[in-house]
């Protein structure tokens, strides 16, 4: 039979035997490790966000954004009527209606309205590192196009999906009076 010994041999973890110098050392670089740790978790400052928004244009972005849609309810609007015959009145009328849309969007999501919601949202959405990667970025000639490109993106886009959103919409409206039928019949 085979005995086994109960001692165990440790490493010895006497750190006031250290001397005091390496200690001191030890000490700084445990907070040099915990302070860059907090930093890099930080929550981003406002000037940060400031600055990311405006590198960014996401107020020119928000214009442009009106802008398309405003375009693109006048087109789902007049797709909504193929072949009505309409009079002049009732055209003016279907006419200022998108404007009078876009109207009370930017009241009420007007930067100066929307800016501090996008800072709360960065806020708690990105640490101070990740924002300043994100300037960094959009100050690259990369980012620089990327942002001065991406209105077109986005009104390219648009138009892409309003060609594809016409059959969809027409299968929707299918489907909806199949239903209605079905559930009028199964009284």
């Amino acid at each position: 039979m085979l005995a086994f010994s109960r001692t165990t041999t440790r490493p010895s973890t006497n750190l006031h035997r250290l001397p005091e110098p390496l200690m001191r050392q030890i000490i700084a670089l445990f907070a040099c490790f915990t302070f860059s740790c907090a930093a890099h978790c930080a929550p981003p400052s406002e000037a940060s966000i400031h600055t990311l928004l405006a590198v960014t244009k996401t107020d020119t972005v928000m214009d442009t954004l009106f802008v398309n849609m405003e375009q693109s309810m006048r087109q789902s609007m007049m797709a909504a009527i193929p072949g009505e015959k309409l009079s002049a009145q009732q055209m003016r009328i279907l006419d200022a209606a998108p404007a009078k849309f876009i109207q009370v969007m930017r009241e009420e999501m007007n930067w100066p309205r929307m800016r501090p919601i996008y800072i709360q949202i960065y806020q708690e959405s990105f640490t101070q590192e990740e924002i300043n990667g994100l300037i960094a970025f959009y100050q690259s000639p990369a980012g620089e196009a990327f942002v001065r490109k991406m209105p077109v993106v986005m009104e390219k886009s648009m138009s892409i999906m309003q060609v594809r959103m016409a059959p969809m919409m027409e299968k929707m409206k299918a489907i909806m009076a199949q239903s209605i039928a079905e559930a009028k019949a199964a009284k």
